[in-house]
């Protein structure tokens, strides 16, 4: 049977509140790691369900079906952060809890595209969606399920523990992911990928039987019992400019950019570890994991901090000093990660000499179009090695070349790769364009010797340090922004059109930036950009509310 946790004004959190707490936290741990495990494994699950596709746009398609889970974020945020404020928090993030972890469930049966063909990227995609959804009523509930324990002047803190869920999430995934590898071996890449997934039943059976002790949030009861609650949350959320007023604020001038510092600060320095540097797997796992386990703690840190000095100065103080320093910490990824291509680039530059009008934007959102242009071929053919180039523009009509410094080769018009003609001048370009490189000294993977794993790991746990201002008080900055009648669905939407759109499609768009421009660097932009907007929207219209009487 449920046990009933009151809470008194301003009373200190007992055993019985600070159990309430760790259910609730562990449950979202679980919803995390399951999330996580898709995004760790995208170059995997990019080979068994894109396969139809060139190795640049299946790793691309692979991303956008891991932003497919987030775009839908917002709409989850919606359904179930209405039932939340109708219904209640608990039973809420229940039901999301479910969906989530049956959803992870059967990605690890799915038929890959070679048994199936184009069903099984379309059954993935409609998972993931699935787990998007469900994921989006997650978040919501749990951050104002445990604000609405906590008492007054320490919600930063308690709170904080379920940013730091996110963060052990993905350390779990990690943790397991290794551990399979270890165990599997070979057989990892071809099946054993799905064992992960698989193991997501065992912690959803945790999970369920947890959340089936926790009792109702104090503060909803309350609200309850005095005839508080609201009868139409979306209208009052969404239709009444005073309270949409701060729900955009609270998105453009908070949640925008604790969303790229968040994942680019975990997602994409994983990706340009592995997809760039061509540090092997394990390797960049291992030292993502060992930054993860540092700087966690941070989350709490950062929580703590902003009960006394606020949440508005701590957020916005990261959000900065992403901004300023991603740049150089990237630059330092590349010089101790992989020298050899500083090196070869500076020695040897390549440049793409093309007619600019046939370079494409490579991004195929359906797996259809065919870039198959010589530009568009010399590009995919450098992104997929991870080569950094110039672009140069040539005359129109020209067939484009690539230079890799005084060596010169023709790249060719493309065509459907399977023909015999369009498959040989493609293995004859690369042969060429290969032999090239490896002469100018760019290696075709990252020589373990010369891998600086400390100095990598104090760059990683600068990024995660950045992510754990950011983060660590985001969520009684939410809760505390919006009165408890409509505060799950006022609170849902920004922070998931946030984290699901603006922070979600960053390692999509910002590797379609570097394939485009050539630059290793280039898909920065992106989080800088709204990083910066975010800066400045919250500094100049956003209020601090540390202070404020979230009972009400």
């Amino acid at each position: 049977m449920a046990t009933v946790v009151t809470q008194a004004s301003g009373a200190p959190l007992d055993v019985s509140h600070k159990r309430v707490i760790l259910a609730s936290s562990l449950g979202t741990v679980f919803e995390w790691y399951d999330f996580y495990l898709y995004g760790s494994l995208a170059a995997i699950i990019g080979q068994q369900f894109f396969s139809g596709l060139n190795e640049t746009s299946a790793f691309i398609f692979a991303l956008l079906a891991f932003a497919a889970g987030f775009a839908v974020r917002p709409f989850g945020a919606l359904v179930f952060g209405r039932v939340g404020d109708l219904v209640g928090r608990k039973y809420t993030f229940l039901i999301t809890i479910v969906i989530m972890g049956l959803s992870t469930f059967l990605v690890g049966v799915l038929p890959s595209y070679a048994a199936v063909g184009v069903a099984a990227p379309v059954l993935l995609i409609t998972l993931r969606l699935l787990q998007g959804l469900a994921l989006g009523g997650e978040y919501g509930g749990a951050a104002t399920y445990v604000a609405e324990h906590a008492p007054h002047g320490k919600r930063g803190f308690y709170t904080s523990f379920i940013q730091i869920t996110a963060t052990l999430g993905l350390f779990m995934s990690l943790l397991v992911i290794l551990g399979c590898k270890a165990w599997l071996g070979e057989s990892f890449n071809t099946w054993g990928w799905r064992v992960p997934f698989l193991l997501s039943a065992v912690l959803l059976a945790v999970s369920v039987y947890i959340r089936l002790k926790l009792a109702e949030s104090p503060v909803f009861q309350q609200m309850k019992a005095e005839g508080r609650g609201s009868k139409a949350p979306l209208t009052e959320s969404f239709a009444r400019w005073s309270n949409l007023k701060i729900v955009i604020l609270a998105l453009l001038g908070a949640t925008a950019g604790q969303a790229v510092v968040w994942y680019c600060g975990q997602f994409y320095a994983l990706y340009f570890l592995g997809q760039t540097l061509k540090i092997d797997a394990t390797t960049t796992q291992l030292l993502i994991a060992a930054a993860l386990l540092i700087g966690t703690p941070f989350f709490v840190l950062f929580g703590w901090l902003s009960d006394r000095i606020g949440r508005k100065a701590v957020v916005l103080a990261g959000c900065l000093l992403a901004a300023v320093t991603y740049f150089p910490i990237f630059k330092g990824l590349t010089h101790y990660g992989n020298p050899a291509i500083e090196a070869a680039s500076a020695s040897a530059p390549v440049t793409v000499v093309a007619d600019p009008a046939t370079c494409s934007f490579q991004v195929d959102l359906i797996g259809k179009k065919t870039f198959t242009s010589s530009c568009d071929v010399a590009k995919s053919y450098l992104a997929k090695k991870g080569i950094p180039y110039e672009n140069l523009a040539a005359p129109a009509g020209t067939v484009a070349q690539v230079k890799v410094g005084g060596t010169v080769i023709d790249a060719f018009e493309g065509g459907a790769m399977a023909k015999p003609e369009f498959k040989a001048a493609g293995e004859a370009f690369g042969k060429s364009v290969g032999a090239a490189l490896k002469e100018a000294g760019y290696p075709d993977k990252a020589d373990p010797a010369q891998i600086d794993k400390p100095m990598l790991i104090v760059l990683l746990t600068l990024l995660v340090i950045y992510v754990t201002m950011v983060y660590g008080p985001i969520a009684a900055w939410l809760v505390e922004l919006f009165p408890t009648r409509i505060r799950y669905t006022s609170m849902s939407l920004p922070y998931h059109i946030g984290n699901g759109w603006f922070g979600g499609f960053l390692p999509t768009t910002a590797f379609a930036i570097v394939a485009l421009t050539g630059n290793i660097y280039s898909g920065l932009w992106y989080p800088v950009a709204v990083a910066l907007m975010t800066f400045v929207i919250g500094l100049l219209f956003l209020r601090e509310t540390k202070d404020v009487d979230i009972a009400k």
